[in-house]
């Protein structure tokens, strides 16, 4: 890996963290939390009253400004870090009453507070070195994460490249397609020539079957077609009554109102109701699901459609039976998923190579992350 690649980012960070550890530690980090209290109090009230305090003619100013600076150091620990620099900042400030404060006395006080500010900006600089070591470590995670999908991608191409590219895939294929065509035709065919009301039961029925995976008819549109005489017209008239006007629908059905309640708003399902999700897919699935999945079609296409479908269906159903079933479904599967470059690699062993590469990488990141562990809250 390169220099700025994150995972040396992140022995970085963590040196620098170990470094502003020790640093704090060495000090203690509850003396440095109460010298930064102290401190941060002190330096609210130099910024608050310097205008008043430095003008001549607000002697009230000044009276109020030392009072509070004077609570607030002797509300300090008499033991707290740095005190002598908070005593010598406390006497810059103070004047006699014919005499009045300056900038430079102010000025003054804050470069006595200078060890103090350097102590407390150890914290800040340890919290800036905590923050970044957990941003470091999210970026070396999110590299982990990319070099997953990486080996998961390579290690498929692989498992790809072993299929046996030159069989024959058509005596799967063209089965598939068969069924497909014509159980597409033949649900076009319900579709438009059965009502509604036919339709709409159909799938209802289909629902016992999950595998087929046909949409569920929603309740109000399926009780309104069993009662409406309009559940007597195909669903493509239907979907054109959906166009219609309230004043033009009124000629059509009893209820224009009830009509727009129930199928007007389930325009969008009637316009999906297709034969999709009654074929099967190219590449097909593993031989398990295409069996039990090819047993529902045969019953659900049997209640729409002709023997010669069902047939078709049942063809399909027996594709799994064949023992080079899952020989052949590898071989399209890799035809599908394989380009010619990746074949190509493949052959030539590039893959393969890259693939070493890229888990040798995951091993160097893994263990980057397990020595940098994520910091506790």
């Amino acid at each position: 890996m390169s220099d700025d690649d994150p995972v040396s980012e992140l022995r970085t960070a963590a040196t620098k963290l170990d470094a502003y550890r020790e640093d704090v530690e060495t000090v203690g980090r509850d003396e440095l939390r109460r010298l930064a209290t102290t401190y941060r109090d002190v330096e609210r009230i130099l910024d608050r009253f310097e205008e008043r305090a430095t003008d001549p003619d607000d002697f009230q100013g000044y009276i109020e400004f030392r009072e509070t600076l004077t609570d607030r150091l002797e509300s300090a620990p008499a033991d707290i870090r740095h005190g002598e620099a908070f005593i010598q900042a406390n006497d810059a400030l103070t004047t006699a009453v014919t005499s009045s404060l300056s900038s430079s006395d102010f000025e003054r006080a804050r470069t006595l507070l200078a060890d103090v500010r350097a102590d407390v900006e150890l914290l800040e600089s340890l919290q800036d070195a905590e923050d970044a070591y957990r941003s470091k470590r999210r970026a070396v995670q999110s590299a982990k994460a990319e070099l997953e999908s990486r080996i998961d991608r390579l290690e498929r191409i692989e498992e790809l490249g072993r299929a046996d590219i030159d069989a024959p895939i058509s005596e799967l294929r063209t089965p598939i397609e068969r069924y497909n065509e014509a159980v597409t035709e033949a649900f076009e065919r319900f579709r438009r020539e059965s009502s509604a009301r036919d339709v709409v039961d159909w799938l209802s029925t289909a629902e016992l079957f999950p595998l087929v995976g046909m949409p569920s008819p929603p309740p109000r549109l399926e009780s309104y077609l069993h009662t409406a005489d309009v559940g007597d017209e195909p669903l493509s008239k239907l979907v054109e009554y959906t166009e219609y006007s309230r004043s033009k629908l009124d000629h059509y059905v009893d209820s224009p109102q009830e009509f727009d309640a129930a199928v007007k708003t389930n325009s969008q399902f009637l316009h999906r109701v297709d034969g999709e999700p009654l074929t099967v897919s190219w590449p097909p699935a593993p031989a398990s699901t295409v069996r039990w999945r090819a047993r529902e079609l045969v019953s659900v296409v049997g209640r729409f459609a002709s023997e010669s479908v069902v047939s078709e269906a049942r063809s399909v159903r027996r594709l799994v039976d064949r023992t080079d079933y899952e020989r052949l479904r590898e071989a399209a599967i890799a035809r599908e998923e394989l380009t010619d470059d990746q074949r190509e690699k493949l052959r030539r062993g590039v893959i393969s190579d890259e693939l070493s590469s890229v888990r040798d990488e995951y091993e160097h990141v893994v263990s980057c992350l397990d020595a940098h562990p994520p910091l506790g809250d």
